[in-house]
């Protein structure tokens, strides 16, 4: 049997010929798809490259551009609800002094003003929403110094710049390879600390972190750390000493916390006047001390304003003599 012979290729074949399928075809290789995934690597490249230029080249702070002429601090203090007209006076008068000497700014608030958040939680948990709040009032301030209503600014000549948060002058200070907790918790304070990475700034008294004083720089980790501190988790576990043991428990258990802290002896500007426990020698009040503490001198005492009249005087009289 004979079968028809094939038809012969032309030589001319029609312009829109199919190529051979052995050939290489660039649109089968990469098809529509693979070009928008092939964009999302080189953008997410890119993304990548600037996330790491933007850290390496932030510097050793964490902190936010700061526009010019802005106050450089912001002092925060919480009054309780019912806390004497008074009383609140003298203590807004005390900061005010010495913010406008230094060129500082205030931010007072009452613990009411935080209820609504706690959810029957107690009011002394109010401190970190007020830091928060005041570095949302004051942008421009590069850092944020709580501190009680229970204590005094007794040395308006410092500055809480120069005297704790200046790079060299807080390396000078840093108490290094120290429990957090005292006397034997094992999670010690780090050693090698550079003091322009510092973001958080405590003292200890006998029974652990004081958070009647403390400076926070401003700043995205800043957000992070109060945003943690306040975390309704911790809120919820009912601690003992409230937002003293959650401070305690987050600084113990995030490395990223503890990385940010340096501790300073107390009376860098946290001094007692009141030896509470009858084994705090280190931390009492002596003459030009920056800050004179009066420890639940409105739960053991009749009056706050009692025992800090004398302290007020001399103040006063200080004044007077220049």
């Amino acid at each position: 049997m004979h079968f028809a012979m094939p038809p012969r290729k032309s030589s001319r074949p029609p312009p829109y010929a199919m190529r051979n399928s052995r050939s290489f075809n660039l649109s089968r290789v990469f098809r529509r798809r693979d070009y928008r995934f092939l964009a999302v690597l080189i953008a997410g490249f890119f993304s990548i490259i600037c996330f790491l230029t933007y850290i390496f080249s932030s510097g050793g702070s964490s902190a936010d551009y700061i526009p010019a002429g802005s106050a450089p601090v912001v002092i925060v203090t919480v009054f309780p609800p019912n806390a004497e007209a008074g009383f609140v006076d003298k203590v807004k008068k005390n900061r005010n002094d010495y913010a406008m000497r230094q060129g500082y700014a205030t931010f007072f608030a009452n613990a009411n003003d935080y209820r609504s958040i706690l959810h029957d939680q107690p009011l002394t948990w109010t401190k970190v929403p007020a830091v928060r709040h005041a570095m949302t009032k004051y942008p421009g301030a590069s850092f944020a110094w709580y501190l009680e209503h229970t204590a005094l600014i007794m040395n308006h000549d410092l500055s809480l710049v120069d005297h704790i948060m200046n790079k060299e002058r807080l390396e000078s200070l840093m108490i290094t390879n120290e429990p957090v907790v005292p006397p034997d918790s094992v999670i010690r304070t780090f050693e090698h600390l550079k003091g322009d990475r510092i973001d958080f700034v405590i003292s200890q008294d006998h029974d652990g972190l004081s958070q009647s004083s403390f400076i926070v720089r401003r700043g995205e980790w800043a957000k992070y750390f109060l945003d943690a501190w306040f975390d309704p988790l911790y809120r919820s576990y009912n601690f003992q000493k409230a937002e003293g043991h959650a401070l305690e428990h987050i600084v113990q258990w995030h490395g990223t916390i503890l990385a940010k802290l340096a501790l300073v002896p107390q009376r860098t500007f946290n001094s007692y006047t009141i030896d509470t426990t009858g084994n705090n020698a280190k931390g009492m009040y002596q003459e030009a001390d920056f800050v004179a503490n009066f420890p639940r001198c409105d739960q053991e005492r009749p009056n706050c304003l009692d025992v800090m009249e004398p302290y007020l005087e001399r103040l006063d009289g200080g004044k007077k003599s220049e």
